[in-house]
């Protein structure tokens, strides 16, 4: 379990509310959570930089990125850049109210197109040459185009990206086949997209594509993500969290391309007061039910997105790697037009708690990065309680065993 920490208290903003489309292609059912789980990730998988260099190739150059809110988009024109495995796409909003999604180059002299924030606009314009595209990519023209013999402008449009929004936030997959995020996380969508859409509204200043302002950990990335897959480690190291929650309670729903996490708040009231507060004047966001005030859902959506679902707020960040040992984690609060005064209250003190619950985490990896350093070390067996961790480990060994050449597939599998 793992929550981010605001930078001020913030305020509502109004926005329409709308709810995410539900797909109806179908979904192959995941394999049920085993019995005995399966093995940790063996220590070099956190400390190899060749390991990190082909996560990139084979993870997170094939896999969905969240990258962005709808609403950092609002209006035809607008556009933004993001990190996506460790290229720079830009994301706009189209003419005609879609999204599109290109790396974000030149396809001239390969200068970035855009820098910082810029103001909405028809078309996309190169700061170096002049070289200007529409918003969904294709080449208007260049400066003296006539001195340009091979100017072929229907080859030359900008690099595409695949972009989809599920929940109401912002996907990128440089996989121009990849398998649509809706169709992989249907379930996920039934689940929780009464929390979610187009209409929540952002709180606070932080932004998920904000990859500069973006908090650093002191850990590889799936050692955050690992962290934040499992509530064994509740009782021991988030005591606030074992005040509020029915730890005995705690579910876990595992698919192929998400897990989903839940957990009952306490009726007994919590000896700190700002816990006891926030049991006391709990309230549900619009569009929540009175059940929905009474638990917490986590999701993680491989490989490093990672939703928080409160009854009063909705908390989005994701894990990207910034060295082998180090990972920015940016993210941003969101919750829904007409939220009442104690809902507000509510989310506050949630966010409050959320800041405690953060500092003794960012201390957790830390820790556990330094001891998978250690010469000689591996992992031991994991809990029941840790199922997720080891549905994690599975996909990442299978991700990086499709990219690898057999004979060094066979002397990873010798080490696992």
């Amino acid at each position: 379990m793992h929550s981010r920490a605001p930078e001020k208290p913030p305020t509502d903003q109004p926005v329409p509310t709308d709810q995410p489309v539900p797909t109806d292609q179908p979904v192959p059912a995941a394999p049920p959570v085993p019995d005995v789980p399966g093995p940790a990730l063996s220590a070099r998988y956190y400390t190899d930089p060749d390991t990190a260099a082909e996560e990139v190739r084979q993870v997170f150059a094939k896999a969905w990125q969240l990258v962005c809110h709808e609403s950092d988009l609002p209006n035809p024109g607008a556009r933004l850049a993001a990190t996506v495995a460790g290229r720079e796409v830009l994301v706009v909003r189209t003419e005609d109210g879609a999204l599109a999604a290109h790396l974000n180059v030149c396809r001239h002299r390969g200068t970035r197109l855009v820098t910082a924030p810029e103001p909405e606009g028809k078309a996309i314009r190169c700061p170096y040459h002049g070289w200007t595209y529409r918003l969904d990519g294709s080449l208007v023209g260049a400066p003296e185009a006539r001195q340009i013999p091979c100017l072929d402008k229907p080859a030359l449009g900008l690099l595409p990206a695949r972009v989809e929004s599920f929940l109401g936030f912002v996907f990128v997959n440089l996989d121009l086949d990849a398998v649509p995020l809706a169709q992989q996380c249907a379930g996920l969508a039934e689940a929780v997209g009464h929390y979610a859409g187009a209409g929540l509204v952002p709180v606070g200043r932080a932004r998920i594509h904000d990859l500069a302002g973006a908090e650093v950990q002191e850990a590889n990335w799936k050692v955050t993500v690992d962290n934040y897959l499992e509530g064994y480690h509740v009782p021991v190291a988030h005591p606030g969290l074992m005040r509020l929650l029915d730890y005995q309670a705690y579910t876990c729903e595992i698919e192929e391309s998400y897990a989903l996490f839940a957990s009952p708040l306490r009726d007994k009231p919590s000896s700190n007061w700002a816990e006891r507060l926030y049991q006391r004047i709990a309230a549900p966001m619009p569009g929540l039910t009175e059940a929905d005030r009474r638990i917490w859902r986590y999701a993680v959506i491989y490989p490093n997105t990672l939703i928080d679902f409160y009854p009063d707020h909705v908390l989005a960040w994701t894990a990207i790697p910034t060295a082998v040992d180090r990972v920015a984690v940016p993210g941003a609060f969101y919750t829904r037009r007409g939220t009442g005064l104690r809902t507000r209250l509510a989310r506050r003190l949630n966010i409050h708690i959320g800041w405690i619950t953060n500092d003794e985490d960012v201390e957790l990896v830390a820790r556990v990065q330094k001891g998978l350093s250690t010469p000689g070390f591996e992992p031991g067996p994991l809990s029941r309680r840790e199922s997720a961790v080891a549905w994690f480990a599975g996909r990442i060994r299978a991700d990086l065993d499709a990219g690898a050449d057999p004979d060094a597939a066979d002397a990873a599998g010798a080490e696992r």
